[in-house]
């Protein structure tokens, strides 16, 4: 029998949390209960290695994340699996130790499993470990991940709210302002129409042939509503908080003009605009 390339960290009733320096070293022996802090990038080809063992949880390092995000893709691809997954700040540790990065490491990037466990952005990946041995991720479909959050509510009667996608929105969203994260093209009118926001923020979708992926901005505008969209190389779709605080805007109707909202301003200042616009 090999011999494990592993060192045990810490150990509980719901298993342990093993260091190794490559996520490579992932072992049967961890499927459904220890914590893998692998000091490996966190790309599709190290985590399909983790998905294949499927570990509780998973801790690797996000190696300046890189063009297209590639250090961290992993990240995502192991969300689909519901593994939690989190990455640290290359420079807080040594690469290929598993050791230091369980010691010194400072979590950088996580996905939703990890979230919700207890997981966040600046925690000790030793801390980190511990919290994804001891909870269990939630396992929402696909409907139940819209990440609704309020951002803004110095206009108590139109908030400003951030879902994933404009296929979220509610029925008291027809008094909000929803900053969403998917395309503004044609098919994305009729949940503009079935919601009716006081005001919306998608994303451009990167323009597309003939400006398609704006083209809902012009037809919903008689339906009496205001939008504008963010330029899609700046905010990642999918994300609507990443529409709110990265976003920068692209496009914008006759009605969110006339409420203040300018190309190349924050889609922070527009959203908050469209909250106070007169109507």
């Amino acid at each position: 029998m090999a011999e494990s390339l592993q060192r045990e960290m810490h150990r509980s009733d719901r298993g342990r949390i093993m260091a190794m320096d490559s996520a490579y070293h992932v072992e049967p022996a961890n499927r459904g209960r220890d914590i893998a802090i692998n000091a490996s990038y966190c790309g599709v080809l190290p985590a399909r290695f983790i998905g294949a063992e499927a570990p509780r949880g998973a801790i690797g390092v996000d190696c300046g994340v890189g063009p297209g995000g590639a250090s961290i893709a992993g990240l995502w691809y192991l969300e689909a699996l519901n593994i939690p997954a989190a990455v640290a700040d290359v420079m807080t540790v040594r690469l290929g130790d598993g050791e230091s990065l369980y010691h010194q490491g400072v979590i950088s990037f996580l996905n939703r499993p990890a979230q919700d466990c207890g997981v966040r952005a600046g925690m000790p990946v030793r801390e980190a470990a511990a919290l994804m041995l001891e909870a269990d991720p939630l396992d929402p479909d696909a409907g139940q991940v819209t990440n609704r959050t309020v951002v803004d509510d110095s206009v108590p009667e139109h908030l400003v709210i951030c879902t994933d996608s404009i296929a979220f929105g509610l029925p008291e969203d027809v008094a909000h302002v929803l900053v969403t994260a998917g395309h503004t093209g044609r098919s994305a009118v009729p949940y503009l129409r079935q919601v009716r926001p006081f005001g919306f923020i998608c994303s451009d979708g990167g323009g597309g042939l003939e400006d398609s992926g704006m083209a809902g901005l012009a037809i919903v505008e008689s339906d009496g509503l205001a939008g504008a969209t963010v330029n899609a190389r700046l905010a990642a779709m999918g994300d609507g908080l990443s529409s709110y605080r990265d976003g920068i805007i692209s496009g914008a109707n006759a009605l969110a003009r006339a409420a203040g909202v300018e190309i190349g301003m924050p889609a922070v200042k527009a959203a908050r605009l469209l909250a106070r616009r007169a109507v």
